[in-house]
């Protein structure tokens, strides 16, 4: 058989970097990466269960390789990520999508290259879904999407139960890496032309790594750790919860160079009595102090949200919250999501779900929101020059280039591919809702 595959991938960044680990092994077995799931003998597609969206474009993507399988019994294809970790989807799979090959979950992604070459050879189909006990992935090889910048997990799992996140039954409790270890990968990282990392975990505030002291360290003791890496120039991460928003993280936002000025903060609702039921563990009034002391400590920090719009019993007075909160903090850019009731959350059994029109027309209110204040703050970068890391193409005119400012803010334009993987200055020509315009100029 021909050592072909394609991965789809759906969901966040862990998924993305759990893609990147499996192309990692893969190829490590001598198999070849293809850009296109029609060239490639094993299809892998890894799955995200935060969004109902996601679950029906998962099951059309299955739906759609059935012919393929039918007429080429040999092409094999593999399904994994958080959706695997809930049996009600592997009932599903085994009953509706019978001629899946292979199925595994988040924690033995390691496992991956076995199950498969097992499936090549005997021509039998393995599940295997481990409850937890997610090894170390910087033991693990890794292809990773950028040549300059790269996706570290620094801890697995999330110990907050929101009451409409499916999360922590898919990912499991809380774990952190010890810091070595993660110093370690990103070391051997940037002697491979790493310029910027993105540190992952689905609460990285929350981060308890166990030094090899015995030590238990911060977030905020961990980045500073990191930053002491020469060649390493930019430190990131996603996603963080506002209730363990330190103020020693804050300090290191003033007093770090290397830790880029933006931050990932979700609000999820404007409504003290939403958050509440969605056990968010904060309030409004304590949400917008912890945006004020970011503000007053870094005063040019980029900032973006998620926000679910129709969660259950969500009035009209309380959706006004919302749009209220999003007018006050101004965010760069936020991810909006319709409520979608997920098997297995406590939200699921609420009583109070809002009708889909409803829903419907305050998530375009919002847009509309968000929308207009993104353009309005990317109008006010028209003349000045960014330093920008430069990733590739744009994938929106391949004739143009594409990098990010230490704002996380996005900017196309004109340039030679040698530039990519270096930092240039770019003078901003033209500030869009959704990116900036500009051209690169000398030092």
């Amino acid at each position: 058989m021909e050592k072909t595959f394609h991965i789809t991938t759906f969901g966040c960044q862990m998924n993305e970097h759990d893609s990147e680990i499996m192309a990692g092994m893969l190829l490590e077995r001598g198999y070849r990466q293809v850009s296109e799931r029609r060239q490639a003998k094993v299809a892998i597609i890894n799955t995200c269960s935060v969004r109902e969206n996601a679950d029906k474009r998962f099951f059309g993507t299955l739906g759609q390789l059935k012919r393929r399988k039918m007429a080429e019994p040999d092409f094999t294809v593999c399904v994994c990520g958080c959706m695997m970790q809930q049996q009600h989807i592997i009932d599903t799979i085994k009953t509706k999508y019978p001629w899946v090959d292979v199925i595994f979950g988040t924690h033995n992604i390691s496992h991956f290259p076995e199950l498969l070459e097992h499936v090549i050879q005997e021509k039998t189909k393995q599940i295997e879904i481990l409850e937890d006990g997610r090894t170390d992935d910087g033991e693990l090889p890794s292809r990773r999407m950028y040549q300059c910048k790269a996706l570290v997990n620094i801890m697995y799992g999330c110990n907050n139960f929101c009451t409409y996140c499916i999360v922590p039954y898919t990912r499991g409790r809380e774990h952190s890496r010890s810091p070595e270890h993660i110093r370690e990968e990103v070391e051997k990282l940037v002697k491979d032309g790493v310029r910027e990392v993105m540190l992952l975990g689905q609460n990285v505030n929350s981060y308890r790594g166990v030094s090899e002291d015995g030590s238990t360290w911060s977030f905020a003791r961990l980045i500073l750790f990191l930053a002491e890496i020469d060649g390493l120039e930019r430190i990131r991460f996603m996603t963080s919860h506002p209730k363990d928003l330190s103020d020693e993280l804050i300090d290191v936002f003033r007093s770090c160079d290397k830790l880029c000025k933006n931050i990932h903060l979700p609000v999820q609702s404007g409504s003290t009595e939403i958050m509440q039921r969605m056990n968010r563990h904060y309030t409004r009034e304590s949400y917008m102090d912890t945006v004020r002391r970011l503000r007053k400590a870094v005063p040019d920090i980029t900032m973006s949200t998620d926000i679910i719009v129709g969660f259950p019993g969500e009035t009209e007075e309380q959706f006004q919250d919302t749009l209220s909160l999003v007018e006050e903090v101004r965010y760069d850019s936020a991810f909006t999501f319709l409520y979608s009731v997920r098997t297995g959350t406590p939200a699921a059994s609420y009583g109070e779900q809002i009708p889909e029109e409803v829903k419907h027309e305050r998530f375009n209110r919002l847009v509309d929101l968000v929308n207009r204040i993104s353009a309005e703050k990317n109008a006010k970068y028209k003349g000045r020059v960014e330093r920008v890391l430069v990733e590739g193409p744009s994938k929106r005119n391949s004739k143009t280039l594409c990098g990010r400012t230490d704002g996380f803010k996005l900017v196309n334009f004109e340039g030679s591919r040698e530039m990519i993987g270096t930092f240039v200055n770019v003078e901003i020509t033209e500030g869009k809702t959704f990116s900036l315009e500009g051209r690169v100029v000398e030092e």
